[in-house]
């Protein structure tokens, strides 16, 4: 649930960015879950769902909304100034959250990966966050209806394509691009800026289809291994192909951010064009050439087995997958002060010290830990 984006704290000063704006955003998005839907909720806070408040804020004529947040032990117990958690965006952003969370759990019950005893309240906690979504996007004028029933068909549409049917991956990433671009557009309807609508919306449907894409690639061999689908095993769909779709996809969402005038605002660069970047340059490593670079490709299929088997983290099971959410909501995964992580005793450093490598100029920043 963690999510695909994740801005470089270094990245932040070469805009001129105070690198706190990404804990800005994703503190008003864990408090507008709380405030909104209660704290379990807070367990669905999604890293992508950020992009969400940042873009409403990037297309906002008036001051941005800001609240100062108490004290929280993810913080190192200080305050900090927060998007609001009434704020359009902000609403937007748990929107998305309840929802993902919800087709995410659902997905585990459907995949078996639950046991016995966790599958109906694995199934109820779906179902309530998906009632969630549904009030919060009623509030924010957000038809969200279309969005559920592609999500659940999306289950559906796999099944039939193990079964033997018939199904192409553009069929397959279908209901993810529909979810991505109706956030995305919605972003331009609650800014008040209905010229960005259209654009916003291509944007979405091209993240869609990275999110959709990348899954895919990195849970490769796990799912092969696993007996799970993939829809490219499924599809006959190559690595070479799929990241040739990845920078289709990634060249087609920066023609449309631009047409929407939004490429140059430092906040969309560093939470979202850098980001993304950064995904496609870790994927190409072991699948395609990155923007020209030749940062250790592998080419023939036993190399792209080998670079995928060092990139790849393993699918965890159901109850490994709690352990994941309750230590990020525990251990402070947006955590921005040095602390003492509650749940294992370990000392971690604030996030604005570390560097995750995903930089979005690789050869303008020493610490992404690029070979080019």
């Amino acid at each position: 649930m963690f999510g695909l984006l994740r801005p470089c704290a270094h990245g932040a000063a070469k805009y001129g960015i105070d690198a706190a704006e990404w804990r800005t955003h994703m503190c008003g998005l864990c408090l507008g879950l709380r405030d909104q839907h209660g704290q379990l909720a807070r367990a669905t806070t999604n890293v992508d769902a950020i992009v969400l408040s940042m873009l409403t804020e990037a297309q906002s004529a008036g001051a941005v909304e800001r609240t100062t947040a108490g004290r929280c032990a993810l913080r190192g117990m200080q305050r900090a100034s927060v998007a609001a958690a009434d704020s359009p965006g902000v609403r937007l952003a748990t929107t998305a959250s309840l929802l993902l969370a919800s087709a995410k759990v659902r997905d585990h019950v459907d995949d078996g990966d639950a046991s016995a005893l966790a599958r109906t309240p694995m199934a109820k906690a779906a179902s309530r966050w998906a009632g969630q979504a549904r009030l919060s996007a009623q509030r924010i004028g957000l038809d969200v209806e279309p969005l559920v029933a592609a999500l659940s068909a999306q289950t559906e549409l796999e099944q039939s394509v193990t079964a033997g049917g018939t199904g192409s991956l553009a069929r397959l990433t279908e209901p993810t691009q529909l979810c991505a671009s109706e956030f995305f557009a919605h972003t331009a309807v609650l800014a008040n800026r209905p010229a960005n609508v259209d654009a916003l919306r291509a944007a979405g449907w091209q993240f869609g289809r990275i999110a959709h894409l990348a899954d895919a690639v990195q849970d490769y061999e796990q799912d092969l291994a696993r007996g799970r689908f993939n829809p490219l095993a499924a599809t006959g769909t190559s690595m070479p192909q799929a990241y040739d779709l990845l920078r289709e996809s990634d060249a087609r969402l920066r023609e449309a951010v631009a047409e929407a005038e939004l490429a140059a605002v430092p906040t969309v660069r560093w939470m979202l064009l850098d980001p993304l970047a950064g995904v496609l340059r870790r994927l190409g490593r072991g699948i395609g050439t990155v923007a020209g670079h030749a940062c250790g490709i592998a080419h023939d299929s036993t190399d792209v087995q080998m670079s995928s088997r060092r990139t790849r983290q393993r699918r965890p099971g159901i109850g490994e997958s709690l352990a994941l959410i309750l230590g990020g909501y525990c251990t402070g995964y947006a955590c921005c002060a040095e602390h003492t992580q509650p749940c294992t005793g370990d000392r971690k450093d604030a996030w604005l010290k570390d560097c995750n490598g995903d930089c979005g100029d690789c050869c303008h920043c020493d610490c992404c830990g690029c070979d080019c």
